[in-house]
Formats: C-alpha cells, structure tokens, sequence
C-alpha cells in the first residue's frame, strides 16, 4: 500500500501528545468504573476530560456515532453505545476506547476494565487478549511484514482456546481517525505491506471466548456483539514505527521499552 503516510517528526510529536491524553483519559475514567454506574455517565466523564485538556472526542459525530467513546460490555464486541440504560453489574468486563483529537492530531487506546468478582473464564480472556497485543507490538520494526502482527496474535489466541474477530481490524491513525494500512489481527506470515519507520497505526485485538464472527445491534447499527453472546475482550495501542524498532505512543505507564 503506497499510500501509507509516512509522518514528519513535528506530526509525529503531536500524535504522541494525543496519544497520550487518550491514555490520560482511560486512567481518568476507570475510578468511575463500579457497580451500578451507568456507561453513559462514565462517557459524559470522558468527554468532559478531554474537552477540558482542549482536544476533542474523536468518536462523537464520526460518521453518526452520537457519543464520545465507545463502550463495550461483555458480549459487546466493539462500538458500544454508551446509554442511561446500561448499567454496570458486578461481575462485568468491559472495554472503553478513547479517541482524541489535540491540536488537530488523533491518538487512539483502549482497555479492559473490571467490576467486582469475575470469573476465572472472564479474567482468562482479559489475560490472552493483553498478551496477544504484547505479541502484536513485537512484530513492529523496520522490513517486518504488517501480516505478521496478525499472524502471531491469532497463533497464540488459538493455542489459548479462544478465537480472533477478523471482521475489525487496526488502522493507521495520527492525521485522520482512519489512515492506511488495515492492520489485520489474524493473518497469513509475511504477507501485506513492509513497515517504514514513520508510520503509525494501531493494534487491538478482539479475542471472543466462542465463534470469532460478531453481528451488528439493527437498532443502532453500530454495537457489534458476538454472534453466540459469548464474552469478548480488547486492548489497543497506538504505535511508531522507530528506526529500529517501535514506540509505543499510548504508553503513559512506562509497560513498553522503546526500541
């Protein structure tokens, strides 16, 4: 894919801030993350943070969506729907992803969160589907295939017992909300385009307890859900491309090396 874009240092710092105030946010919104909260307070938390950081909230308006972040609760896959009606139940998973936009530049990250005792099944799935995006980011250097990402997250899924959602997929990200290339989470080896230092785009895999297929909620059009009602889970980060390897631009907590 030649039209990958390859970004200046300047447009690269700027990412990184927004990339970093995206992960400001999640850690801002998880203390509200508790039994009986609603998901569409938790949202209106969440933008009013970011609003207050002078950035936007990327989802609000895209093409629709009609809230500030995405909020997906057990079943959910992605695209969640944040409502009044949803309330958070003790024994829930769920994944809240965050989208800024500061200074004209998007930084994209999502994570697990939990409510109250889970299950041993439930915390299985968070564990392999962190580790399966570990797994994705170690593929990130100079000359690597971007079909390897997909190939090692979907070899260790399987080998866990679980499956990885092929209907979603990364996406470069840093100028728009969606860039090249569409980073596959389950893919043959060495296939797709080479990675170039420069290029920034996200990964988050999807990993479902059951059937890796997902259908969209006809209601809203948006919440796409398991196709059996089984859980699903998800992390995502937002990544550079280094001269040697990568960074990790949503990382504020210091989890990943720069290599």
């Amino acid at each position: 894919m030649s039209n990958i874009i390859i970004k200046t240092p300047e447009q690269i710092d700027g990412i990184r801030e927004s990339s970093r105030l995206a992960a400001k946010t999640l850690d801002f919104a998880g203390q509200f993350v508790k039994e009986g909260v609603t998901t569409e307070f938790i949202d209106r938390k969440i933008e009013e943070f970011i609003l207050d950081h002078n950035a936007l909230p990327a989802p609000k308006g895209y093409n629709g969506f009609p809230k500030a972040s995405c909020i997906s609760l057990n079943e959910v896959v992605c695209h969640g729907i944040p409502s009044d009606d949803i309330v958070i139940k003790d024994g829930d998973i769920l994944n809240i992803d965050i989208t800024t936009i500061l200074n004209g530049y998007y930084g994209d990250t999502s994570r697990m969160f939990t409510v109250g005792v889970v299950d041993a099944a439930a915390n299985k799935l968070i564990e392999v589907s962190r580790h399966c995006l570990d797994l994705g980011i170690k593929q990130v250097y100079p000359g690597n295939y971007f079909g390897n990402i997909g190939f090692v997250i979907n070899r260790y899924a399987k080998s866990r017992g679980f499956t990885v959602v092929y209907e979603f997929c990364g996406h470069g990200v840093g100028l728009q909300f969606h860039e090249e290339p569409q980073v596959d989470h389950t893919s043959r080896r060495n296939r797709g385009s080479i990675m170039k230092p420069g290029m920034i785009f996200t990964i988050e895999p999807m990993i479902n307890q059951g059937r890796p297929a997902t259908r969209i909620d006809k209601t809203d059009g948006w919440t796409a859900r398991t196709i059996d009602n089984k859980l699903s889970a998800q992390f995502e980060h937002t990544i550079l491309v280094t001269s040697s390897g990568y960074e990790v631009l949503s990382d504020i907590h210091n989890e990943y090396e720069i290599t």
